[in-house]
């Protein structure tokens, strides 16, 4: 690289961070007349000029970045293995579909074995059961942690019984001390979706760091953003060596990017009944999928991943503020509660409303978004109630009625960090009103 080049270089990513702070200035917010979000992106000027520092290298496909940002993000949870993907979505594909490698001898998951998981939460966590032929088997969640009810565990086994893969709703961990306990007791795979929950914490330690694998996303309503990313971890090394042959086609060979040969003998395999010396390269193992990120996902993520730890503060202050403020609304609403021994890192802030409420959440939702105030559902609510689902092969374990409330009656609202207290006032105001409202005269449907 020439010094001009360099010199440009700097010029460009300086200009970079005032574009930003020139193009996307923080705006006054007004009550009623601005938008609130239920989440986003927060960007900077050093995020935006560490995109494009990646994207001047002309790389663009993994590379250092992604590197670098594999490395950072393990040790900030505390694991062996990081394997960067394109999405949360695919992360949990990846994850899973690992576990039926041949190359885990009695342990592989074969067609027909069964899963452990809920239907409360949102599809991808559930979709690489059924992709890879394995039978879901649902049990319900508790109330109001929306976490599965470890009570039921023992019931949903059965001889085929071969793993668990759940998800730490909105960022509230379920109970990994039942479950762990659970799964060495039937010598299971525990897959752990972290997607809503990176930073939050069991017993004092990490999230994603309790089961075989687990999983993070990285789309711009999760903690930290790439636009789409995901990765994958693990603290065991056969088990990275699936994920990466998985993401990347299902090959053999475990070279990064551009360079050939890391195995010192790419011409001297024997493998399956090709012929001796044939192209490690070009050796598949796996029926594999192309999942991986670009470099310039990889820069955007290593920046955000400076600021995680502020960005996990500040949701945890933003829920403990609605959590306080709507306390005295308690004979209508059903307000969550951390699973006991856990620190949430909180993706939400799921609010439920009462049977006995004069009002329906549904109601609730126009009321709050007429003022314009952002809110979703409890993503799928029920999966077994999702056109998609039917005619699927599952088990249940009972009627899932506390799944059915969080169809029925379950909302959250946004604890992001681009929330500020003028908003979070008028999400409460907004709900305090329209409830004062229907206590004293009913809302008609």
């Amino acid at each position: 690289m020439s010094q001009r080049a360099d010199e440009l270089r700097t010029q460009i990513l300086q200009l970079t961070a005032e574009y930003h702070a020139e193009a996307f200035p923080q705006k006054t917010f007004v009550a009623g007349q601005s938008f609130v979000p239920v989440s986003g992106k927060v960007i900077d000027g050093q995020d935006l000029s560490l995109l494009v520092d990646s994207a001047l290298d002309c790389w663009f496909t993994t590379g250092r970045f992604a590197k670098a940002f594999e490395k950072k993000l393990a040790r900030f949870i505390g694991v062996r293995g990081c394997s960067l993907v394109n999405s949360g979505s695919s992360a949990n594909l990846v994850a899973l579909t690992a576990l039926t490698s041949p190359k885990l001898g009695d342990r592989q998951l074969k067609p027909g074995d069964e899963v452990i998981t809920v239907a409360a939460g949102f599809p991808t966590t559930v979709n690489p059961i059924i992709q890879n032929r394995l039978i879901p088997v649902f049990v319900d969640v508790a109330l109001p942690t929306f976490e599965i009810d470890v009570t039921q565990l023992e019931k949903a086994l059965s001889p085929k019984t071969r793993a668990i893969m759940i998800a730490h709703t909105l960022g509230n961990p379920f109970d990994l001390g039942a479950v762990m306990e659970f799964a060495k007791k039937h010598n299971l795979w525990v897959v752990e979706d972290c997607c809503d929950a990176l930073g939050a914490t069991y017993k004092g330690q990490k999230v994603g760091t309790f089961g075989d694998l687990a999983t993070l996303s990285f789309y711009p309503a999760h903690h930290i953003t790439m636009g789409e990313g995901g990765a994958v971890l693990t603290n065991t090394p056969l088990l990275q060596t699936l994920i990466e042959s998985f993401r990347d086609w299902g090959r053999d060979c475990w070279c990064e990017p551009g360079v050939d040969n890391t195995c010192g003998k790419r011409f001297d395999w024997q493998l399956g009944s090709l012929p001796c010396g044939y192209d490690h390269k070009y050796t598949y193992s796996h029926i594999g999928y192309n999942l991986k990120a670009t470099d310039m996902q990889a820069a955007l993520g290593l920046s955000q991943l400076d600021k995680v730890e502020h960005f996990i503060q500040v949701r945890r202050d933003n829920f403990q503020y609605l959590w306080k403020a709507l306390e005295p609304l308690q004979d209508v609403l059903m307000l969550p509660v951390a699973t006991e021994g856990s620190d949430p890192s909180w993706f939400g802030f799921p609010l439920g409303v009462r049977e006995s409420a004069p009002f329906t959440r549904d109601q609730l939702v126009k009321a709050l978004e007429s003022q314009k105030i952002g809110t979703r559902l409890m993503f799928a609510g029920n999966l077994l109630r999702q056109p998609a689902y039917e005619g699927i092969e599952f088990r249940q374990i009972g009627d899932l009625p506390n799944t059915d409330f969080v169809m029925r009656n379950i909302l959250w609202l946004g604890v992001f960090p681009g929330l500020d207290s003028a908003m979070l006032d008028h999400i409460v105001a907004t709900i305090a009103q329209f409830a004062s409202q229907a206590k004293a005269l009913p809302v008609l449907s």
